[in-house]
């Protein structure tokens, strides 16, 4: 028979199976560490983006005194440039006179002026420009003479060789003596206006420049 609770004795909990909940790791367990914290990067992209700006800084500085050297250069070489040329040409035209005087009163004396062209069998037909040239020795030495020292140069700049044979009145080939002179034409292929004309003793000589009259 089922014997009635007695209040004054102590009443029996049930059996309950509870397992203890295992502890999390970090949080309340001794001896535990608690999780680094995160690194701060701002410093360093901040530098790196300070870096990078100098250096974008620096070459658009450099290029900028680059760009200002050269354009100064390209200035100077242009101011000086008009004096160059000037200076050039002064020193032609120097050259020139010295040549057209040394015709007129140095050891050789040229003068060169238009004349007809007297047409030989060698002639080929075609149009031919003589220039009658006379040559005098006034210095101590012989004077070499000889149809191929000369060049004729017309008045658009083109310089003419002589042309052998093509006319009657030919200068000669000769060796001039002190005082000796010798007069002939020298004749260039085609017509043309001759402007002056170039002596060379020898080939290897200095040119001896006369205008044509």
């Amino acid at each position: 028979m089922t014997q009635p609770n007695d209040p004054n004795q102590p009443q029996q909990q049930p059996y309950v199976n509870q397992q203890p909940h295992p502890p999390q790791p970090g949080y309340g367990v001794p001896g535990a560490q608690p999780p680094p914290p995160p690194r701060k990067k701002g410093r360093f992209v901040r530098f790196a983006g300070f870096g990078c700006a100098g250096v974008l800084g620096l070459v658009v500085v450099i290029a900028a005194v680059s760009a200002s050297g050269d354009s100064d250069g390209g200035s100077g070489d242009r101011a000086a440039d008009p004096s160059g040329s000037a200076s050039a040409s002064a020193g032609a035209d120097e050259d020139t006179s010295k040549k057209e005087e040394s015709a007129r009163s140095g050891p050789v004396r040229i003068t060169a002026e238009r004349t007809e062209f007297s047409k030989t069998v060698l002639a080929d037909g075609s149009g031919y420009t003589s220039v009658l040239i006379t040559v005098a020795n006034n210095g101590d030495d012989e004077v070499s003479v000889n149809p191929l020292y000369f060049t004729i140069t017309d008045t658009r700049g083109t310089k003419h060789t002589a042309e052998l044979g093509v006319d009657e009145k030919q200068i000669d080939t000769a060796e001039l003596a002190p005082g000796e002179n010798i007069a002939g034409t020298v004749t260039g292929k085609g017509g043309f206006t001759p402007k002056y004309v170039t002596y060379t003793d020898g080939l290897l000589g200095d040119p001896v420049r006369v205008d044509v009259s």
